[in-house]
């Protein structure tokens, strides 16, 4: 059985990709696919973790495990989503870097099951969004006080990942920007819950209704029944047209009102997630979902 561990990060997934996978538990079980109630798991997992202190679970923990989250007898894969995985949200700079325990946390998640085979799948966000947006949802009172002496320009993505598949060579990893979800949701869906592309998902258009005005969403769902059969690259680009007209601006915009936090910093701060996400794309064992 394959496992996969959704990472979030913090400030990106919000939840939406389990709470849709599990509103299609149904029709994904009949596919062998699980996708088990977080608020069941979620504790259970951390305990084990932290109880197995870096070894691999034993075979009793691995059967209490998959007796807690499993729906069925057998099953070819199974998803487990938490954007703690990696840390809690007020760790995220730790020490001045980004997910600085990333790569022995990751590796604690494989060892919950290692009889089984894991898979990793987060998206990443550009740091001149994420770190305004992580800031918002902190109790800091201020900016410098959330950075805790961390250099914005000195924290990478790519440092995240390599760290990652360093301490699991041989996981897999799926990954996908944050800024792209909008156009690449349906695949990222499928993606991270194994789905065949012809297995209708319900709700896999809630985040456009998110950020799309409800004429735009009336009109998308009705150019998509008029339209049936669309291909992936065909549907992107539909997407990205009524998201053009139709998007709400305060859902898709940031105000970044920051000290000193200038047009200079975010463009220099976009030009090193660009060369973050060109190093990431070449790194092995690495699939990065792109429109």
């Amino acid at each position: 059985m394959k496992v996969v561990y959704h990472l979030g990060v913090h400030c990106t997934d919000e939840r939406r990709l389990v709470t849709c996978l599990r509103a299609n538990a149904e029709a994904l079980a009949a596919k062998g696919l699980i996708v088990p109630d977080p608020e069941v798991y979620r504790p259970m997992l951390r305990n084990v973790v932290n109880a197995m202190k870096g070894k691999p679970s034993t075979p009793e923990t691995e059967e209490t495990i998959l007796d807690a989250v499993m729906v069925q007898d057998e099953a070819e894969r199974i998803v487990f989503s938490n954007d703690a995985f990696l840390c809690v949200r007020s760790w995220v700079l730790g020490r001045g870097t980004l997910y600085v325990a990333a790569g022995d946390k990751v590796a604690g998640l494989v060892n919950l099951l290692p009889s089984h085979e894991a898979e990793i799948a987060l998206a990443i966000r550009n740091p001149a969004t994420f770190l305004p947006a992580l800031f918002q949802a902190s109790k800091n009172a201020s900016f410098d006080d959330f950075l805790g002496g961390a250099d914005p320009l000195g924290l990478s993505w790519a440092d995240v990942i390599g760290r990652i598949r360093a301490a699991n060579p041989t996981v897999p990893i799926t990954l996908w920007c944050d800024e792209d979800t909008p156009l690449i949701w349906p695949e990222v869906l499928r993606a991270v819950a194994g789905a065949p592309a012809d297995l209708a998902l319900e709700g896999e258009n809630d985040l456009l209704a998110g950020i799309m005005s409800a004429e735009g969403m009336a009109r998308f769902d009705a150019y998509l029944n008029n339209h049936p059969g669309l291909t992936a690259s065909q549907r992107r680009r539909i997407v990205a047209a009524f998201l053009d007209k139709y998007a709400l601006a305060d859902q898709i915009e940031m105000e970044l009102d920051l000290p000193n936090w200038d047009e200079a910093l975010i463009e220099e701060l976009s030009e090193r997630y660009d060369d973050d996400l060109e190093e990431i794309a070449a790194m092995p064992g690495v699939t990065v979902l792109t429109p």
